[in-house]
């Protein structure tokens, strides 16, 4: 090969061929079963040439002795010799010597043909072999993880059509709904997740095409080059013990030095590449790359591949562009690094391969190089996705980041009901994951984290935080709420603050009232046979009252005031009541079950969607407008205990107990406590004393424990079991525990 020529590599010719190359390439060091296979029958052979040429030396200097004498001197003499022997013995037994030492020298290489070929050869084949299944394993790694990014890109795709399948189900939704405003906000909603998800499968697409390339043109051609290095330290070390071998052939037979000089000469002629280059040029075949992908059109939401720009789909956008700037430059930085560190190991290794370089074991050398490549090759692959997804995003809409103020996120796992400022929907529950910006305090889902709009006001104090606090729940309860006017219908909700109190939007029904009608005077009475078993107050945000103080139904009547919004309350407004005609099931997502005779307080009338919303105890939905009876207006009055006889225990929400209703309009059999070790039994506490009022219910005094049956459905009773018997009692007179 001429001077300065670059030698052409598996990586560059041969393509994906690895699989027939790693064939070539174990074929090749299986040889060297071959090669030391040999040395050992030589060795065996010499062996025993050695062990013949001995006991022929041995024979004729026994018969020599026996005839020395009277070959020297007669059978008769009459002098004795001695230990003089004719010159002929004495040239006999130079003769016999030079035999034994040529036996010897036969053993010699024998013994070295085993010790310094047959086992190096064979300890060399097991480490190049171990190489070589390091390298199948590797590009078996890197197979795997070309196609798990095509199934990952399959996977958005088909969640693309999935969403794509959701929009026109809301789009046909909204045509027929009742009611129209509502279904088409939810549509409107699911057209921008399906915006999102849009984006992010045209970026999967990039980011595969671009791992493709990446995986063709780089790593899989780096993983053959190191094979190609495999073969050729193969050949480099198969001529080193056949030099090696060649010297002791020299050392042992001179006269067979212009043999043994060819088969020299012959051995410095097979350079290692030459093995190469022949099977290249009898395995250089066709290679077509797999086309790139494109973007497939879902077959229910035709649309082309433009990427969605869209203010809201510019948000998601923006938060997509600001992770992968912040990565891009320290994922460059260790990329750099990492390729500084593959190249010099390369550099050390062509110097083991040429041999200028004896201090550096080679095997160490080839392990050292292919981890480093490993490494390089994963944070490479993240570099090029953090480059290809900010590409993508700056070439559609520009670099959005500019000028925008990003929340300083956490990831959290709230312990305590806590609203995402952006949906306005509940974060709770040690699967609930979600975040929040430890500058603003702003909390959202996990799932909202990319929609939030990069406008973090900076650090805030504690006072103004729960400013922001309740002017963020404000826009997303009026996100949450559809417009009801017709010239609407066709446009996203409107984004503007309300007056909504998101203080008492927790939840806990009794806890919000107590909150807003104020606090609790010191001079109130307990009952006289629960004297420190007063629920404390709760404070306007639920997240800073302990899980234990929280109580869902009213406290005792010495601790409860006036219904808000009476006239005593100085609210000026008074909410208007209504009463169940029919026990109503929820059949769908925002209804609401209510029992029989339950009253209610209207929050927004019928406007001709035959459904009206309505707020039973703690609980809101729609119930069916058909299923209501408005009652006219009454003065408001304080709220008193059921029992009046009874003072030493406070009153339920509501005097028609659902146990008794039940009982007392049709039969129905007790629920079944759950069988012991069948599930996890649940248990409450009671907080108060209470005495039965009917055989449906359960009596209780301060801290007894019974086995939660059912939980509140809304009407202020939960059914309990104890001693067998299944039982009602107050909601709000018990805790779990």
């Amino acid at each position: 090969m001429a001077e300065g020529e670059i030698a052409p590599s598996f990586g560059t010719v041969l393509k994906d061929g690895f699989k027939p190359a790693n064939v070539y390439v174990a074929n090749n060091i299986a040889f060297f079963d071959d090669v030391q296979a040999f040395f050992r029958e030589r060795s065996a052979a010499e062996k025993r040439y050695s062990a013949e040429l001995s006991a022929i030396a041995k024979k004729y200097y026994d018969k020599k002795a026996k005839k020395s004498t009277s070959l020297s001197v007669g059978d008769t003499p009459t002098m004795t010799p001695g230990s003089l022997e004719s010159a002929s013995m004495t040239t006999w037994s130079t003769i016999l010597t030079k035999l034994e030492l040529v036996a010897s020298e036969h053993d010699r290489l024998a013994n070295e043909f085993v010790t310094k070929i047959a086992e190096p050869i064979k300890e060399v084949a097991i480490k190049l072999d171990a190489q070589r299944k390091r390298q199948v394993e590797y590009a078996e790694k890197l197979e795997k993880e070309k196609e798990a990014q095509y199934a990952a890109l399959q996977k958005v795709k088909t969640k693309y059509d999935s969403v794509c399948q959701d929009v026109e189900s809301k789009r046909k939704k909204s045509e027929s709904a009742f009611d129209k405003a509502k279904a088409q906000s939810s549509f409107q909603h699911q057209l921008q997740e399906m915006n999102n998800m849009k984006n992010t499968y045209l970026i999967a697409i990039n980011v595969t095409n671009k791992q493709k390339e990446k995986h063709y043109h780089e790593f899989l051609p780096e993983v053959m080059d190191n094979l190609q290095d495999l073969a050729e330290f193969r050949t480099m070390k198969l001529n080193g013990f056949w030099s090696e071998a060649t010297q002791l052939e020299f050392s042992m037979l001179q006269n067979c030095s212009g043999e043994v000089d060819h088969m020299a000469k012959e051995i410095v002629r097979n350079e290692p590449q030459l093995d190469s280059m022949m099977y290249m040029q009898h395995n250089t075949g066709a290679f077509q790359e797999p086309p790139d992908k494109v973007f497939e059109p879902s077959p229910v939401w035709h649309d082309d591949d433009s990427m969605v720009t869209d203010e809201p789909a510019k948000i998601y956008l923006r938060n997509v562009l600001n992770k992968s700037k912040g990565q891009l430059g320290e994922l460059r930085r260790e990329v750099d690094k990492k390729r500084r560190e593959v190249e010099t190991t390369k550099r050390a290794k062509q110097r083991v391969l040429e041999g200028t370089e004896q201090t550096q074991d080679e095997f160490l050398v080839l392990t050292q190089l292919f981890l480093q490549q490993e490494d390089l090759h994963q944070v490479d692959r993240k570099r090029l996705t953090a480059e290809v997804e900010t590409s993508t995003i700056t070439s559609a809409v520009g670099d959005v980041t500019l000028g925008a103020k990003s929340h300083n996120f956490k990831s959290q796992t709230f312990k305590i009901p806590t609203n995402c400022d952006l949906c306005g929907e509940r974060i709770w529950g040690l699967s609930a994951k979600g975040f929040d910006c430890r500058d603003c305090g702003y909390t959202c889902h996990s799932k909202c984290e990319m929609k939030v709009p990069a406008e973090c006001p900076g650090e805030l104090n504690k006072e103004e935080r729960k400013k922001y606090k309740q002017e963020r729940q404000e826009l997303a309860n009026t996100l949450l709420k559809p417009s009801t006017s017709s010239s609407h219908v066709n446009e996203m909700p409107d984004l503007t603050r309300s007056n909504t109190v998101s203080s008492v939007r927790s939840g806990y029904a009794a806890s919000a009232q107590r909150s807003i009608s104020g606090p609790i005077s010191p001079g109130d009475d307990a009952p006289p046979d629960v004297p420190n078993t007063r629920p404390p107050a709760a404070s306007p945000e639920p997240s800073s009252v302990p899980r234990k103080n929280r109580i869902l139904a009213p406290p005792p009547p010495a601790f409860m005031s006036e219904v808000p919004g009476s006239a005593s309350n100085g609210g000026g407004h008074q909410e208007q009541k209504a009463k169940m005609l029919y026990t109503f099931e929820a059949g769908g997502e925002g209804e609401l079950s209510v029992l029989e005779g339950r009253e209610l307080v209207v929050l927004e009338p019928d406007t001709g969607s035959g459904w009206t919303r309505v707020r039973a105890g703690y609980k809101e939905g729609n119930v069916p407008t058909s299923y209501v009876e408005i009652l006219p207006p009454t003065t408001p009055t304080a709220l008193v205990p059921q029992h009046t006889g009874q003072s030493g225990r406070p009153p339920s929400t509501y005097s028609n107990s659902g146990s008794s209703i039940a009982a007392s309009t049709k039969k129905k059999g007790p629920a079944v406590a759950p069988r012991r070790g069948a599930k996890k039994l649940q248990y409450v506490e009671a907080l108060y004393d209470y005495q039965a009022g009917s055989d449906t219910e359960h009596s209780m005094t301060v801290g007894e424990r019974f086995v939660l049956i059912k939980e509140d459905q809304g009407d202020g009773w939960a059914e309990v079991e104890k001693g067998g018997v299944t039982k009602s009692v107050p909601a709000n007179y018990v805790q779990t525990v």
